[in-house]
Order: structure tokens, then C-alpha cells, then sequence
């Protein structure tokens, strides 16, 4: 049997997509190789160019679309292709999240050997403009022309050329090329590495906020530069030295002369009349009108009933544990950061329950059956772990005797879920009755999803 010629880089061939792999890649082969092309969609032909050589794959970059997907549109930003920030541009709304959902599904079923009773309709919302929360990275590069101020390139440490980002609100959209122009300009833009960008809506007021790092301390000069920027553009400005817990707010619209600057920074949940402030280095999730509807979906499927007592697993600031204090006799929030305990028991006093909402710190990647059952009886449990996902909590509720009537497991990386999915039905007793995607992150290939487990 003769062996297939050696394959360089560059090489040019023609090839059949069969699907779209968890990173937005097709998914073809290739004398036998799995070969991944970036730009192309399933049930496509296209000429590609091969740009990396595995031992078990290839990767490919596509150079024509010979036989298009009906599911092709004509990406919206003119940076697609280069800048890492999104990766599903090409590929049409409802076709991004029906592809969404089948990742989902086939995560539960292979990993976790689980299929839900029922899949319910995904959760989404805008498509453009959505991203509330961004980390844009700041490079000074002479042969680019100066500063740059953006996402990364795709697969690449460097910083994309961008002018534009049609994910950002078109106001902090508009900023990149006068953020690029301001840093330029100061003494510190060889020691300011990232830029990261919060944006809040309450009470009918949108704040916006810029968090500028800084690895040295600012000069009057560019402290006044920076101010007067701030000013002109009405956000709020804040200097991070160190961690996040360093920051420093420099400046914030409508303060008076002479006054200590206060942050408006807020995000409101109006189902449930909870107004959460927050700072710009806090957790919150990226998507606030996808947020919304998943704080919605999730009560409504955990269906807490007024005499119960509710767990509210990585609690955060409260973005669950406060709505659910609403519904709820009594709601414990946990979490692993004292600090951001703290928060959410400011948040709790400020939204008026504080009589209904406590807060606990402890490591749940460390809970053992022991520190649950010293937490006390809970009649249903919210889970909202990082992408690590809940294994100890898992484990801790498969091998509790006493079973909550409901678990609400939101997740935004479908292989913990389906590991944990796995967990809780094979080991812990329980059915898996409903999951759904969520669209937190429209035009990139991030999964976030829901699920719902009761006693079998």
C-alpha cells in the first residue's frame, strides 16, 4: 500500500466538511487524517491551505468556498478572520445556536453518558453590541504604526489591528482608534498592557467604565491626560496597579471639584427588583440582556416555593441569590472569595434582604459530605460554577441521603457539566430532566448551558 506524499505547509487542496468542531473549525479528512479548516461549515467544499501539521491532525486555513453552506453570511466586521474576538461571523444566527445546543448534547452523551428528558428552547438575545465586559489588550508597535488596542489575533499572542468591534456597544466601539491615539501619547505606554472595559445599565442610566493598568505609577502629566480623556467621553476612570482588588477609581462623570469620585457602575434585574452595583474587576457575566433571561429561566425552573430554604452555590456578587430572596423563606449564598462575599452582603442590605440572604465563605472545589451537611438541609440547590465546573459539590449531593426536590446546574463549559451531569445521575440517584444552550457570547464558539435534576 503506497504511503501518502509528505504534506508542507502551504500546500493547497480541496476538501468535503462533514461538521464544526467545539472551536467554530470544519471538521474534514483527509487520506485518512482529520484535517480542521478554519473558516468553513459543514456540508461545504472548500479549497484550503494547509497551515499546521500534527501527528494526528492537520489544520487548515480556507483560501475559496467551492460549494457553499446555505447557513454562509457575509461576516459583519471587517477584522473577521484575523482578530481572535469572534470566530462564528460567517455562519447565520439560528444556525450558531442550533450548533450550540447539538455541542451540548453531545458533550452530555459522551462524557456524561446522560441524555435529558426533554431539551429546552436555548436562551438568547442580541447579537451585535452585546459584549458588556472586555479585556482589550494594549501594544505599543512602531512597524504597525504606534499603539494597538484590541483583542489578540486569532491563535496568535499578538494584538489585532482593529478599528471597529461590532460585538462592542458602538460607544466603546467608537473609542479603539482615539484609545489607540491617547496612549500613544503618554510616558507609560510601554508599561500599560491592557485596557479592560465594564459597561452598566440601572434606573435608565448607563455608566461606562475603562480600567487602565498600570505598571507604574502615572506622571501629573499623563494622569491629566487621562482625566481629560475620561472627561471628554464621559466614562468612568480607573487605575489598576496590581490583582484586581488594587484598583483605584481616578475619576467619575458628574463628581463635583474637590469631591472623592463614586462609582454608579450597576446592573439591574427588574423581574425581581434587585439593583446589583458592582465594580469594573468583578465577576459578571459579559451578556447583561442574556443575563436577564437566564436569571428568569433559572428561578422559574428551580421553582422555589415561599417556605423553603435555597443553596446558592458560587454565589458571586448575588446575581441568583438575590432574586431568589424574593421567591425563597431563606437563601445561603457561597462562596470561595471573601471579598466578593462581602459584596454580596452589601448587595443584600442595599436591595432591603438581608433578613432573607446570607452569605458563607468556603472552598466548594474542596467541599466534602461533612461541610455540606454542616451548611444544614437545603430544599433545592442553584449550581453556577466556573469552567472548572462542580465536581466536590457533585459528589457531596450524590452521596447526601437527603435529596433537594430540584437542582439548577448553569454552566459555561459543557464538558465539567457533563462530567458532573454524569456524577449526579449514575452515582447520585438523580434524573436528568431538562437542559437548554444559552447564547451568552454570540459569534464565538462558547457553550453556556442549564440544566435541571431531580430524584429519581
Amino acid at each position: 500500500m503506497s504511503r501518502p506524499a509528505s504534506r508542507a505547509a502551504g500546500e493547497s487542496f480541496v476538501v468535503d466538511v462533514e461538521s464544526l468542531d467545539l472551536d467554530a473549525q470544519g471538521v474534514a479528512h483527509r487520506d485518512g487524517k482529520v484535517v480542521f479548516v478554519r473558516d468553513a461549515l459543514p456540508r461545504e467544499r472548500v479549497r484550503a491551505q494547509l497551515v499546521r501539521r500534527k501527528p494526528k491532525f492537520d489544520v487548515a486555513q480556507t483560501l475559496d468556498v467551492v460549494r457553499a453552506s446555505c447557513a454562509r453570511v457575509v461576516p459583519r466586521c471587517p477584522h473577521f478572520g484575523t482578530c481572535g474576538g469572534c470566530s462564528m461571523q460567517h455562519l447565520d444566527e439560528r444556525s450558531q445556536l442550533a450548533i450550540k445546543q447539538r455541542a451540548l448534547e453531545d458533550q452530555l452523551e459522551h462524557i456524561g453518558k446522560v441524555r435529558p428528558e426533554t431539551m429546552l428552547r436555548p436562551i438568547a438575545g442580541p447579537a451585535w453590541g452585546y459584549r458588556y465586559r472586555a479585556r482589550l489588550s494594549v501594544r505599543h508597535v512602531p512597524k504597525k504604526g504606534g499603539v494597538l488596542v484590541g483583542f489578540h489575533e486569532r491563535g496568535s499572542s499578538y494584538v489585532a489591528d482593529m478599528r471597529e468591534c461590532h460585538v462592542l456597544p458602538a460607544r466603546v466601539s467608537a473609542l479603539l482608534v482615539p484609545l489607540r491615539e491617547l496612549v500613544a501619547g503618554l510616558d507609560m505606554r510601554e508599561r500599560m498592557p491592557q485596557i479592560e472595559v465594564a459597561l452598566g445599565e440601572a434606573g435608565g442610566e448607563t455608566v461606562l467604565a475603562l480600567v487602565f493598568r498600570v505598571l507604574e505609577p502615572a506622571s501629573a502629566r499623563d494622569r491629566d491626560a487621562l482625566v481629560a480623556f475620561a472627561r471628554a467621553n464621559a466614562f468612568e476612570l480607573w487605575f489598576q496597579p496590581k490583582g484586581p482588588d488594587s484598583i483605584e477609581l481616578v475619576h467619575a462623570p458628574g463628581t463635583a471639584d474637590g469631591a472623592a469620585p463614586a462609582s454608579r457602575l450597576a446592573y439591574d434585574l427588574p423581574e425581581f427588583g434587585v439593583t446589583m452595583p458592582y465594580r469594573p474587576t468583578d465577576f459578571t457575566q459579559v451578556n447583561h440582556r442574556v443575563n436577564t433571561a437566564l436569571v428568569s429561566r433559572a428561578l422559574r425552573l428551580l421553582a422555589p416555593q415561599a417556605h423553603e430554604r435555597v443553596a446558592d452555590l458560587f454565589c458571586g456578587l448575588g446575581n441568583f441569590s438575590l432574586p431568589l430572596a424574593r421567591l425563597a423563606r431563606e437563601v445561603v449564598g457561597v462562596e470561595g472569595s471573601a471579598t466578593l462575599v462581602a459584596r454580596a452582603e452589601r448587595n443584600a442590605r442595599d436591595n432591603a434582604l438581608a433578613a432573607r440572604a446570607s452569605f458563607r465563605v468556603a472552598d466548594l472545589f474542596e467541599l466534602g459530605g461533612d461541610d455540606w451537611r454542616a451548611l444544614g438541609r437545603f430544599d433545592r440547590v442553584l449550581v453556577d460554577p466556573p469552567r472548572e465546573g462542580a465536581l466536590a459539590v457533585c459528589k457531596a449531593l450524590a452521596d447526601d441521603p437527603v435529596k433537594p426536590a430540584r437542582i439548577v446546574y448553569v454552566s459555561c463549559n459543557p464538558a465539567t457539566l457533563a462530567r458532573d451531569a454524569g456524577l449526579l445521575v449514575h452515582a447520585g440517584g438523580f434524573r436528568a430532566v431538562a437542559a437548554a444552550a444559552v447564547n451568552m457570547f454570540p459569534h464565538t464558539s462558547h457553550v453556556e448551558s442549564m440544566m435541571v435534576f431531580e430524584p429519581a
